[in-house]
């Protein structure tokens, strides 16, 4: 019976990563060559066979090792990348235009092929839970941080892009009107040429605008949803880290041990604190890119957070770690 499960896991985490190539696939076509409605509605169902593929994997690993699948590095990533597929699909089965696509596509294929690629065979078994996990707290703190960290990242990410279409406008707007005060200055030779070009320019400048407030458009809309989003995952971590320290409390006798972990997750939670001041405050405020810069800081903090402790495998929750670190 354990064959049949270790093997139903395998085809379930190689479905999912077939499908989800695909679905990344046919992104770079609508990004790169030309959108087309009927393979972006196939990318949009891809992602839902690629989550329920993951659930499979989950409720059968579950079935299999007698606990929530989130007991080691392994099942966290893979669990990450379920919550990933989760995000894609809510603006989706809400009929909703999905921001969020060109980011949790990426990222659900980033998380699960790591998983089954980087790391050891050792570390994709199923193991008996140590005795600080056997808790019905695990899957309430556990799944409540992986949440955040897979929301929160979602947002960062929509706040880089923020940043990046922002400079793009400045550097772009730079160089258009430095390039014109160079034409008339080293081409300047009569009147005829100067007021043709001025018509030249005249010409481009409803199409510049166009674009600019395209741009100016687009840049709201990031700001809006990745406010939204950030949010959404602040309340996740705050509900995960109060858990958490519930848990600790019955596990270790103590609500905060300033262990590595927690140490950082304080810091993560503190950073997207000061982001959702600065975005609420006007005075603070600038065209949204303040926030995002804090976002964008938080961003390389969740990775410490979730990934770079396990490096170290220090700490109460060095059993995650990599299984060639001593603990």
């Amino acid at each position: 019976m354990f064959m049949i499960f270790v093997t139903l896991e395998h085809i379930l985490t190689h479905i999912s990563f077939s499908i989800i190539s695909i679905v990344i696939m046919i992104h770079l076509m609508n990004l790169l060559v030309y959108e087309i409605e009927g393979l972006r509605n196939s990318s949009e169902k891809g992602m839902i066979a690629t989550f329920l593929s993951i659930t499979g994997f989950l409720v059968i690993r579950w079935i299999s090792s007698g606990h929530f699948p989130l007991s080691n590095l392994y099942e966290s990533l893979i669990f990450l990348s379920w919550n990933f597929s989760i995000i894609h699909m809510i603006p989706y089965l809400g009929n909703h235009k999905n921001y969020l696509r060109t980011i949790t596509a990426p990222s659900a294929i980033f998380t699960q092929g790591f998983a089954t690629s980087g790391l050891s065979i050792e570390m994709h078994q199923s193991a008996i839970l140590v005795p600080a996990l056997q808790s019905h707290w695990l899957m309430m703190h556990v799944s409540m941080m992986l949440l955040s960290y897979a929301v929160l990242l979602c947002g960062s990410l929509l706040s880089v892009a923020l940043i990046v279409i922002t400079f793009q406008k400045n550097i772009d707007f730079f160089l258009n009107k430095n390039f014109i005060s160079l034409r008339k200055s080293f081409f300047f030779v009569g009147t005829i040429e100067y007021l043709n070009e001025k018509e030249s320019v005249f010409k481009k400048t409803s199409f510049l605008s166009f674009l600019n407030f395209y741009k100016y458009q687009l840049i709201q809309r990031l700001d809006y949803w990745s406010y939204r989003v950030i949010s959404l995952g602040f309340t996740f971590l705050t509900i995960g880290i109060l858990s958490g320290a519930v848990w600790a409390n019955e596990a270790w006798g103590s609500y905060w041990n300033w262990d590595p972990k927690e140490t950082w997750a304080f810091i993560t939670w503190t950073i997207f604190a000061i982001y959702l001041h600065i975005r609420t405050n006007k005075k603070l405020q600038d065209q949204g890119t303040n926030s995002a810069f804090v976002a964008s800081i938080g961003f390389l903090l969740i990775w410490i957070c979730y990934f770079g402790i396990n490096l170290l495998g220090i700490g109460f929750h060095s059993y995650g770690s990599f299984p060639f670190i001593s603990n």
